[in-house]
């Protein structure tokens, strides 16, 4: 079957994403460049400009991973990367700084740099960011009559050092734009209205000094505040939430709109089920947001990456922002990455028209509304029609034609006349993951292991009548806190029947526990990130004489925000046993002793070095606490490395002495499935050969069931209705303007496999009524058979292929009562025959 028109004609706006990628290449800042704003946008040596920006945080992935997420960042339409300043990472003891391999903010900005992209830095000092305490150093906990982010003089002291010492370094670098690096602006604090309502912190005197501090750095580039109307003097308040185009005040007049978090998905703790946010409804915010006169976004997060070892916030999930434009392996997530690519491309076209455009305003009807930037003498218009109404369609009149807009979309228009995106059509492919097992890697699955031992009250040296503290003892360098002590009991205390049992609890505000009675396991329990605390429950063996009791208290990260956070404690609260025939056992003050850390901690015997400290054995199953470890070779190819750990319970991983960070499938959504089964392990950390893998199990998993896979996105998608308004058009450059030379109103869907890949099989195809997505097609009542042989002639064997969506096409009954007249296809990409895979 011949198709009509080529591939380049075929291509939604390719020719104008092509142009308006050529006409708005980004020039790195000059030494000198003055940024400045006004009330329309940031000024680049006085010229206005646009800013699509996308949040990559460079201690959530290796260094050896930056340039391709920078090169894929800008790819899909970016031209700022904004990340955070972790002080913790930075400074984990006082006055001991740290900026090497991930923690290596100048090369990261560099990157940035060579890659003609600016910086947006927040600096904080406080970050949230779902990372261990918020950024802030364990350690400011320790100085005397501290309050956190207050009007509070030894908070402010450690602070105005620290955002001294960054700026300092940064300009010793020749990072800021006045210094003709990438950085064109600077953040001091970070959401700062979810605490100042406290009247302890002194919120407007404080943000008052905060503003002035860092103003007084002279970095040459403006700074910001986010999450708020008004901030103080010249400092610019900034927008984080999901639609800050219709839910947002700027209070300061003078200052221009700027959104610095647009939240793609939402982070999740273990526990939570799977977080979506479509990239229709990503679209639809951020041109609600340029319409009404934004011109900067930042996408929060781009590409969320790895909380490696120890470093997420309390119960957040190891994956950060999985569900982004750029997953956790570093691949776009299609449609989300393609759609807002075509969509910056779109805007960075008419970014005269927008910029330096009259702009208006027309009602239209009920929610519909018409946002318009004109420069009439140059015939250059550029159009905003939203429909704000939920779950209606409609046609609306707009100068003389009529446009249908689906609900809760907008559609741009191009010399206010012709639609050329709208946020709700999205014909962009889709793709799905795929996890594939190293075979070879599979067969060769010898771990060994060793027992954790567990303490006993006589032989620990911290002791006290009552529970101590967690985080005092621990100090944030390990999440684990042994509690131990012992009780008499006579053979009157113990039930006369043998199947009744006594029961021990203990209520907890640590994050989960794991109790031993004689040295044997006797059960689990955890919390959750929604709740202050929990209660663990368990039947008990005990004995007459002496009974041992040790309990592993455990933190899955410390809290993260709140006014409260320098007061947050943890661990055990109460212990009884409860069900003896003399009654209930109160062991609160029954004396006590505590242990810092595991001893697989202490002896470091994840790493090389460290793991001749201790006797291995061959594995056995099912046991709590133990240490298991295995050596494995690097899968063949490119693909990203993950660990399958759905038979395992709780704990953590170590990757040739790397902490990959915290695993947790035994704690299930409400469906029944892990939050995260599969937990990356960057190529960057690995070797060809003999990649020490250590395992820290709390519970009872089962080390032979781990996996060791890669990940594709090979399955690619496309599911488009003939009935589809959008238009296909062909577009060329005349002076410098985008200018349409043809149209074509059919509708068309086009497949393209990653690179060095071709099409190499058709798994569904189906014109009529399907329905599911990607990965989980199913045919309707109205399903044509010959689909599948059309698709497969026309794109088995290429890289790419364009498929009309016509019913006539597929010989399909557009008649047939509940045809939808769709097209849905999923193909899968191979290596051509003879190349590696």
């Amino acid at each position: 079957m011949k198709m009509k028109g080529t591939v380049a004609a075929a291509l939604i706006l390719a020719a104008l994403l092509a142009g308006a990628a050529e006409a708005s290449k980004w020039t790195l800042t000059k030494k000198g460049t003055v940024v400045s704003y006004d009330e329309r946008s940031l000024l680049i040596d006085g010229k206005r400009d646009l800013f699509f920006s996308g949040a990559i945080h460079y201690p959530r992935s290796p260094p050896d991973m930056w340039h391709k997420l920078l090169k894929t960042a800008k790819d899909g339409g970016l031209n700022t990367i904004e990340t955070y300043v972790f002080w913790n990472a930075h400074e984990p003891e006082p006055g001991k700084y740290n900026f090497e391999g991930r923690n290596d903010l100048i090369k990261f900005l560099k990157l940035i740099q060579s890659h003609d992209m600016y910086a947006l830095v927040r600096i904080g000092p406080f970050i949230q960011a779902e990372w261990n305490h918020g950024g802030l150093p364990y350690w400011l906990r320790e100085i005397p009559h501290i309050i956190f982010r207050a009007n509070n003089e030894p908070y402010k002291k450690e602070m105005e050092k620290f955002v001294r010492f960054i700026v300092q370094k940064l300009k010793d670098a020749e990072m800021f734009a006045s210094q003709g690096g990438p950085v064109i602006l600077a953040q001091i604090e970070n959401e700062y209205g979810n605490i100042k309502k406290d009247h302890i912190v002194e919120g407007d005197k404080y943000l008052e000094w905060a503003a002035q501090m860092a103003i007084s750095t002279n970095t040459g580039v403006p700074w910001i505040m986010c999450k708020q109307s008004t901030a103080p003097g010249e400092v610019i308040p900034t927008c984080n939430g999901r639609h800050c185009g219709d839910t947002w005040t700027l209070k300061d007049k003078n200052k221009p709109r700027l959104w610095t978090e647009n939240w793609t998905a939402q982070f999740r703790a273990f526990g939570d089920q799977l977080a979506l946010r479509s990239a229709e409804d990503i679209a639809y915010s951020v041109l609600r947001f340029f319409a009404k006169g934004g011109t900067l976004v930042n996408y929060y997060m781009y590409y969320g990456g790895t909380n490696f070892g120890r470093t997420g916030a309390s119960y957040v999930l190891t994956g950060y922002y999985d569900e982004g434009p750029v997953d956790e392996y570093g691949m776009p997530k299609a449609p989300k990455y393609g759609h807002l690519r075509d969509l910056h491309n779109l805007i960075k076209s008419y970014s005269r028209a927008f910029l330096e455009g009259k702009q208006s305003f027309e009602l239209l009807a009920h929610g519909y509304e018409a946002h318009n930037f004109e420069i009439p003498e140059e015939k250059l218009c550029l159009a905003f029609i939203s429909n704000n109404n939920t779950g209606e369609d409609g046609t609306v009149n707009f100068r003389g034609d009529k446009y249908y807009i689906p609900s809760r979309s907008v559609s741009i228009l191009a010399d206010c006349k012709h639609v050329v995106y709208n946020t709700k059509r999205v014909f962009v492919q889709h793709s799905e993951r795929s996890f594939h097992t190293a075979q070879k890697l599979a067969k060769s699955n010898a771990w060994e292991m060793y027992s954790e031992p567990i303490p006993r009250y006589k032989l620990t040296s911290i002791r006290n009548k009552e529970p101590m503290e967690q985080y005092n003892l621990t100090k944030d360098d390990s999440d684990y806190l042994w509690y131990t002590t012992s009780f008499r009991l006579e053979a009157d205390d113990l039930p006369f029947r043998g199947d009744i049992r006594p029961v021990v609890q203990v209520k907890s505000t640590s994050h989960a526990l794991m109790g031993f009675v004689n040295d044997a396991f006797a059960g689990n329990g955890r919390g959750s990130k929604k709740e202050k605390g929990f209660m663990f429950e368990t039947p008990i063996n005990l004995r007459i004489g002496i009974n041992h009791l040790a309990l592993l208290s455990s933190s899955m990260g410390m809290k993260d925000s709140g006014g409260e956070l320098v007061e947050v404690k943890g661990g055990i609260q109460d212990c009884t046993i409860q069900g003896l025939n003399t009654g209930t056992l109160d062991l609160q003050v029954n004396g006590w002793g505590h242990k810092v850390k595991l001893e697989g901690e202490v002896k470091e015997i994840y790493t090389e070095k460290g793991m001749g400290a201790v006797k291995w054995v061959p594995a056995t199953t099912g046991r709590a606490v133990t240490w298991y470890k295995r050596y494995f070779d690097e899968p063949d190819g490119e693909d990203p490395v993950v660990l399958d750990m759905t038979s395992m319970g709780k704990g953590m991983i170590f990757v040739n002495g790397e902490g990959m960070g915290r695993y947790w499938p035994s704690y299930r959504t409400v469906g029944g499935v892990p939050s995260q089964a599969m937990y990356h392990i960057p190529r960057p950390f690995l070797k060809p050969k003999n990649n020490l893998l250590v395992i820290f199990e709390e519970e009872l998993g089962k080390p032979e069931g781990i996996l060791i896979q890669t990940v594709r996105r090979d399955d690619i998608c496309v599911f488009i209705s003939e009935h589809n308004p959008a238009q296909i058009k062909t577009w060329d450059k005349d002076g410098g303007q985008i200018k349409l030379i043809a149209e074509d109103h059919s509708t068309r869907g086009i497949l393209k496999c990653p690179p060095k890949k071709t099409i190499q099989e058709v798994v569904f195809a189906s014109f009529g009524n399907p329905e599911g997505s990607c990965a989980n097609f199913t045919a309707g009542t109205c399903h044509t058979p010959n689909a599948k042989d059309i698709v497969a002639k026309e794109c088995l064997g290429k890289k790419s292929c364009v498929l009309p969506v016509l019913h006539t096409v597929y010989g399909a009954d557009i008649n047939c009562p509940t045809t939808t007249a769709t097209l849905a296809v999923q193909v899968r990409c191979h290596p051509k025959n003879g190349e590696p895979e």
